[in-house]
């Protein structure tokens, strides 16, 4: 009888794998072979599940957002009696101790952009694409605010990209710098939270 073969976890081991010889060998140097070599399977395997290298990248960013964007939907809109600051500031901590529960992880996809940055090859738009929902979610939280009272008459727009750039600087610094300080972190983010507070 032939093997049942979970598709996801094979994908999502293509993807660790890809991942790990992109951080290797560099974005450019990277092939479907070594890939494939790498993860134990035929290259006509990896054709099953991805075109070319570029798609491994695009469908990591997208396991990754569209996975922790569920998670955070169901924070920000979970009727426990917590307001909108209390919310946020439970969807950032999840982001920074998620991040750094992945740090490995964190530190393979930051040196894939940046090497293949330096070759000419931008992920920005693929990246702001599939945070962009995490954008608007934060935005939501904040008009939800105002009208509850609970945050002052901001501009939606800047508080709402303030705190994606906070957040977003503290996931660069867990895999840039080994001296990550999570209690600072929260201090920072908290600060502004509270700056906006009602």
């Amino acid at each position: 009888m032939p093997k049942k073969i979970d598709h996801e976890e094979r994908k999502e081991n293509i993807l660790r794998t890809a991942l790990s010889v992109f951080a290797d060998e560099g974005y450019r140097d990277s092939n479907l072979s070594l890939i494939a070599e790498k993860a134990g399977i035929s290259r006509p395997t990896i054709y099953q599940y991805f075109h070319d290298k570029d798609e491994i990248y695009y469908y990591a960013v997208k396991l990754v957002t569209g996975r922790l964007f569920t998670k955070y939907s169901l924070i920000a809109w979970e009727d426990d009696g917590s307001d909108e600051i209390e919310r946020m500031h439970r969807i950032l901590e999840d982001i920074i101790d998620t991040a750094k529960e992945n740090e490995d992880a964190l530190v393979n996809l930051m040196d894939v952009m940046i090497g293949a940055k330096r070759e000419g090859v931008d992920f920005a738009d693929v990246i702001h694409h599939r945070t962009a929902k995490l954008s608007i979610l934060f935005r939501r939280l904040i008009r939800q605010g105002i009208a509850n009272g609970t945050i002052k008459n901001v501009d939606i727009d800047k508080a709402a990209d303030a705190i994606f750039n906070l957040v977003e600087l503290q996931c660069f610094q867990i895999a840039f710098f080994r001296t990550f300080d999570k209690d600072a972190a929260m201090t920072l983010i908290d600060s502004y939270l509270e700056s906006i507070k009602a």
